[in-house]
């Protein structure tokens, strides 16, 4: 059986020697070859490179980021059997698909549990989700200026009124809120700052403070069958259950979101800082389950949009993609094989 391994040797938690303790590990049963990516958007070229030339199993070892990539390789042409089946070794800060699939957070065991489950042949295959975009802009570079990174979004939703290409997404999507605060941590971490639980609590703290976002409500969700909802400044896409992690503590805004369904949303409209306080601790308790004003959850969503009066950060699986004023998403049951 041939594998190939893609490595992020840039992972929070991914070093050269784990890596290479790892192959030899995989090696023992499997015909190995590692790759290491070097640049954004490899470890999709990569994936692309294993469906082309028919490799069994695709290792992804990094975080969250590195198996969105991967997977949009894998499903260069859609799914089908010919698809290589996917495996995750944990290697980032969170590691959410990692853990929704079962896996030990220590990459050695999770090594171990991998080969397993290929000796007894246990995959199985999970829901995915697709996004498209409209009115998009670019990422601004760190340091921006925020009212200069503003008229840029804004210039580029008023010359891009079609719709992207849809991109798949693992275990998430966001428009608004939550992609800001990711974009506030990268923007930390790239002045040198260790992504950790409170760095994010920090910054999502300040921007729920400072932000107008919340004040001004500028999205609206629509889903097949149903009215609109109006007047969102938060709008989580979950295909399982944590929607993410603050270090070992899940946060669980979608109890009911699984891989064996279609998706889950947790949305919120204007709201203000206590009451925002008690959504959170409830989306925080042992027993998640967020309900009161201001707050929207919809179960099982084949399909759904989402529309915004002015740009909007948007993220998928926790990977800033810069601002839009739509997104489109779509449920694929079945989407991928991967190692159980």
């Amino acid at each position: 059986m041939r594998a190939l391994v893609v490595a992020n040797p840039a992972a929070t938690t991914t070093t050269g020697r784990v890596r290479d303790v790892l192959v030899g590990a995989l090696a023992s049963e499997l015909k190995v070859d590692l790759a290491d990516t070097t640049h954004r958007g490899h470890a999709r070229e990569l994936g692309r490179q294993a469906l082309a030339e028919g490799f069994d199993v695709v290792v992804a070892l990094g975080g969250d980021g590195t198996v969105n990539e991967v997977v949009n390789g894998l499903l260069t042409d859609g799914p089908g059997a010919h698809v290589p089946t996917l495996a995750v070794v944990p290697g980032g800060s969170t590691n959410v698909f990692s853990r929704a699939l079962g896996r030990s957070r220590d990459p050695v065991e999770a090594t171990g549990e991998i080969l397993d489950a290929l000796r007894s042949g246990r995959t199985r295959r999970v829901s995915l989700g697709t996004a498209s975009a409209t009115g998009t802009s670019a990422p601004p570079d760190a340091g921006t200026d925020p009212a200069t990174a503003l008229t840029v979004a804004q210039v580029g939703a008023a010359a891009d009124d079609g719709w992207s290409d849809p991109r798949w997404f693992v275990f998430a999507a966001g428009l608004g809120f939550d992609a800001d605060v990711i974009a506030r941590v990268e923007a930390q971490r790239a002045r040198g700052r260790r992504s950790t639980g409170a760095l994010y609590v920090r910054e999502a703290t300040r921007a729920f403070v400072l932000g107008r976002e919340r004040r001004r409500p500028a999205m609206t969700l629509s889903v097949p069958g149903a009215d609109d909802l109006d007047g969102l400044f938060l709008c989580l896409v979950s295909n399982v259950s944590p929607w993410t992690y603050l270090g070992t503590r899940p946060v669980n805004p979608s109890p009911e979101a699984s891989f064996d369904a279609d998706l889950d949303v947790f949305a919120m409209g204007r709201m203000g800082v206590l009451r925002m306080l008690h959504h959170t601790r409830q989306v925080l308790a042992r027993r998640p389950d967020a309900r009161g004003r201001g707050v929207h959850r919809l179960h099982d969503l084949a399909a759904l949009e989402l529309r915004a009066s002015r740009p909007q950060g948007w993220q998928l699986d926790g990977d800033h993609l810069g601002t839009a004023t739509g997104l489109r998403v779509r449920s694929v049951p079945g989407a991928l094989r991967v190692v159980a």
